[in-house]
């Protein structure tokens, strides 16, 4: 009997070890977790940790096609436009603008 109630002390400190290592180790878990889902959405923004701790900053890529339809789109937009009221070419070219601008005065 008194073998035994001498490990009762040494039971009650593999259970606390044991509750300790579980928490623990559920702690570990929690934070690579939370550790991976902050790089996933800092890299959805093209920013990632170097390994001297700084921050990098990415520019998103854009296709070369995409940038020329853009580019396209805007200086077409801003070509329909343009009116240049003052403007009558030499060679003959916005004389309809001209004409109009004389027949409204």
């Amino acid at each position: 009997m008194s073998n035994l109630t001498n490990l009762i002390p040494l039971i009650l400190l593999f259970i606390v070890v044991g509750i300790a290592a579980f928490i623990g180790y559920g702690m570990y878990q929690w934070s690579n977790e939370l550790a991976d889902r902050a790089n996933k959405k800092m890299e959805k923004k093209n920013m990632a940790f170097t390994k001297d701790g700084g921050l990098r900053v990415g520019v998103k890529e854009m296709r070369n096609g995409e940038y020329e339809d853009k580019t396209q789109n805007v200086l077409v937009n801003v070509w329909n436009n343009a009116s240049l009221p003052n403007y009558k070419s030499r060679l003959g070219w916005n004389s309809t603008q001209a004409n109009n601008d004389k027949k409204a005065k």
